[in-house]
């Protein structure tokens, strides 16, 4: 018996000697922690598989002992080995796990893994944007009417036209070949006149001149300087709108220097135009206003009347060129025939600038203790 185990031994051992080249060489996959075997430790695996250890003699005729020994080495070897389940789970671990390469530029594709994975990763080319409404910026368009070309020169025409007027006038300029009208207002500050006069010039760019009594102007100061900023001219009218052909020299001079010191105390600008109350004057007058006297030419009578209708007759049926046009800011009816008044007067293409601009824009120099009442 002991003869038969020690010839199966050798035959054992003869087999790994002549099979040891093809161990030699042992193949490893990359990304995977595996061990690797030299022939030595399979030679010692194999024969510890039939139940002998290299070295050592038999232990004798009692084959449960040999039985006995084997069954924990094959157990040793199971989980020295890793069975074929396993195999497979470490090699779809690795490939879960390993870091696939990615190749720069559009339509990637990455790794294989899970369906979801790949339902995830779907490739999306350059610039395709997905789940968002067609149209500019991914927003949906809605549907434009085409505008003729004719009908689109037009309006733009006219668009250029009236946006043109009005910067004109609201940054000062005047066209001189264009006519031109002065609206001026008298006894003022009123704001619930004049706000309303403002209100309408500032639609259609025009622009008026405020001949202000001096002692009104201490209680209205947010008005006249609603006048300042929006390039409206402010202007004398004596500080008590006192008849002033029946003063002397001195108090004169005072009338007009108080009314002065007034406007320029209330909103920074000091008035170079004087209006005189009533328009009365005299030698006295004319030697001591030291200032231009501004009257006019189309008189409203919109103190006397108090009617809208009249004083919109007044302007419309005489205007022309050059006018210089007395109104007073005093009256609710003024305020009402100017808001039928501007517009009309833009219609028929006329700029309402200031006394200043018009006499300007028509080459004339306003000089002190002169009348000046139109510009035609």
């Amino acid at each position: 018996m002991k003869l038969k185990k020690w010839i199966t031994l050798g035959a054992a051992l003869s087999f790994l000697l002549a099979a040891q080249p093809a161990y030699a060489a042992p193949v490893v996959t990359a990304g995977v922690n595996q061990s690797v075997q030299t022939p030595e430790e399979a030679a010692q695996e194999a024969v510890q598989s039939s139940g002998v250890v290299a070295g050592e003699a038999p232990a004798g005729n009692d084959n449960q002992a040999a039985a006995s020994n084997q069954a924990p080495t094959q157990a040793n070897a199971a989980s020295q080995a890793p069975t074929a389940a396993e195999t497979a789970q470490q090699s779809d671990s690795a490939n879960l796990h390993q870091s696939p390469t990615i190749t720069s530029g559009q339509n990637q594709t990455a790794a294989p893994g899970t369906a979801e994975t790949n339902a995830s990763s779907a490739p999306v080319s350059a610039g395709e944007v997905t789940g968002i409404p067609e149209g500019p910026g991914g927003i949906k368009s809605d549907p434009v009417t085409p505008v003729l070309p004719e009908e689109k020169a037009a309006q733009d025409a006219a668009q250029a036209a009236d946006a043109g007027q009005a910067a004109a006038q609201q940054a000062g300029t005047v066209d001189p070949s264009r006519p031109m009208v002065a609206l001026t207002f008298d006894d003022g500050p009123q704001p619930s006149v004049g706000n309303r006069i403002m209100d309408c010039l500032a639609q259609y760019g025009g622009k008026a001149t405020f001949f202000m009594v001096g002692d009104r102007v201490g209680s209205y100061k947010t008005e006249v300087r609603r006048m300042v900023a929006e390039g409206h001219e402010v202007a004398n009218h004596t500080m008590n709108h006192k008849y002033l052909q029946k003063l002397g020299a001195a108090q004169i001079q005072a009338q007009v220097n108080q009314g002065n010191d007034a406007i320029q105390a209330a909103c920074g600008v000091r008035p170079t135009l004087l209006r005189l109350p009533g328009g009365n004057h005299n030698a006295t007058v004319m030697a001591n206003a030291g200032m231009p006297m501004i009257q006019w030419n189309v008189d409203t009578l919109d103190w006397k009347t108090r009617n809208a209708d009249k004083t919109v007759a007044a302007v419309l049926n005489h205007v022309k060129d050059g006018d210089i046009i007395l109104m007073h800011e005093l009256y609710a009816s003024t305020g009402d025939a100017v808001l039928r008044i501007v517009p009309e007067l833009h219609k028929r293409g006329f700029q309402m600038v200031t006394v200043s601009q018009m006499a300007a824009a028509k080459g004339k120099t306003l000089e002190a203790g002169k009348l000046y009442s139109s510009f035609n």
